[in-house]
């Protein structure tokens, strides 16, 4: 699949990037990534189903970077849908401290993430875990066909390739973490439902691009010096996500933050000045929905903030940005269209720094592909 199947929108004047057509393309991106999945539904299935049906199979979500956010965003998600502990562990953690992280005599199913497939620490991750973990099972989802984990196919092992498009030419990932987080929503949460809802995801973030454009326009305006971002549940390794590609296309020129909305007061809030933007997703659930709530009017009460922004599904609580025919969706849905203002902002931001978007790093010390990582022998 090549990207000339993914139609490119227009550009915003003066502004023809790879992060500007790469965030705009994803109602398409995901259209394509399910059709992927569904097409090799029976293959997929047939590699897991009897992996899931095993009580004692360890499932760890792992990559590096923005691929270690989708786990944490998924994790909680997935350990409600099969009913069993679902782990977000980074591979610069399983690298840096396996000792700690991988047990040897527990089965375990580790789901690799990875843009390019070729980090130094995606592929050390894999190694390590096939020699320390007596019965290791990988599912691997990438966007590169000719990265190295996309070769590391094997009987204890699938990869799913997602569609060319998704591979980011950006420095930033925006499509391909989109597309890699659906990847696994749908093919550990269920293909066949995730057929019915991808045309409301994909239609919710058309929508969400429309809405979302002219807010992050003025808000990056602004010129907020600070900016911290909000959410619970899975909305918290969203938040992360969020503030990773705010400092990424910033060039670090913006301090970022990220919390819950419960654990914020504990310290964190100091960061609200007259010129910080906090930003809050909101959550669908109705328990989780309520702290999300207590937290926007407690910072709008303190009117110290310089902005509080409240992405929302519903327009009836205050929303900077509500998104539309998504009121009631599972809070995983979500994941989707909530970060395109975020994604938008960041862009904006870059361009009114004078930054170049696909390459915002001007000291060159920071790169698309990790580079400069030693790995070390595993003398276990």
């Amino acid at each position: 699949m090549t990207d000339t199947l993914i139609a490119a929108p227009a550009a915003e004047p003066g502004d023809s990037s790879w992060t500007r057509r790469e965030i705009a393309q994803q109602p398409a991106t995901l259209r394509a990534t399910q059709k992927l999945l569904s097409e090799a539904r029976g293959e997929i299935e047939a590699f897991l189903a009897p992996l899931l049906a095993r009580p004692e199979l360890r499932i760890v979500l792992t990559g590096a970077g923005t691929s270690a956010f989708i786990g944490e965003c998924l994790a909680p998600w997935l350990s409600r849908a099969l009913g069993r502990a679902v782990e977000a562990i980074a591979t610069t953690d399983i690298v840096g401290a396996p000792e700690l992280y991988l047990r040897g005599d527990v089965p375990t199913l580790l789901v690799s993430f990875g843009r390019s497939g070729s980090s130094p620490e995606s592929v050390a991750a894999v190694e390590l875990v096939d020699r320390r973990v007596a019965e290791a099972h990988h599912l691997i989802v990438t966007c590169n066909a000719e990265g190295e984990l996309a070769r590391r196919g094997g009987p204890r092992a699938h990869v799913i390739v997602l569609p060319e498009a998704t591979h980011d030419r950006s420095f930033a990932m925006t499509s391909s973490f989109t597309a890699m987080t659906l990847a696994a929503l749908s093919a550990l949460g269920g293909i066949a439902a995730m057929d019915a809802r991808i045309e409301a995801i994909a239609a919710g973030v058309q929508d969400m691009l429309a809405r979302a454009e002219p807010v992050a326009a003025a808000l990056a305006a602004r010129g907020f010096d600070r900016v911290v971002y909000l959410g619970s549940g899975v909305f918290t390794g969203l938040a992360r996500e969020a503030a990773l590609k705010l400092m990424e296309l910033s060039d670090g020129a913006v301090v970022t933050a990220f919390d819950s909305a419960l654990g914020f007061r504990h310290g964190p809030k100091t960061i609200i000045t007259d010129r910080t933007l906090a930003v809050v997703f909101v959550a669908n659930d109705p328990l989780t929905r309520r702290y999300d709530l207590d937290i926007v009017a407690e910072l709008r009460g303190d009117a110290r903030a310089g902005e509080v922004a409240v992405i929302s599904a519903r327009a009836d609580e205050g929303a900077t940005i509500a998104l539309a025919g998504m009121d009631d969706a599972p809070d995983a849905d979500l994941l989707f269209p909530y970060i395109v203002p975020a994604q938008l902002f960041a862009l904006h931001v870059s361009l009114a720094l004078g930054l170049t978007p696909d390459q915002p790093n001007a000291s060159g010390t920071v790169n698309r592909v990790v580079q400069g990582v030693r790995i070390h022998a595993d003398e276990a």
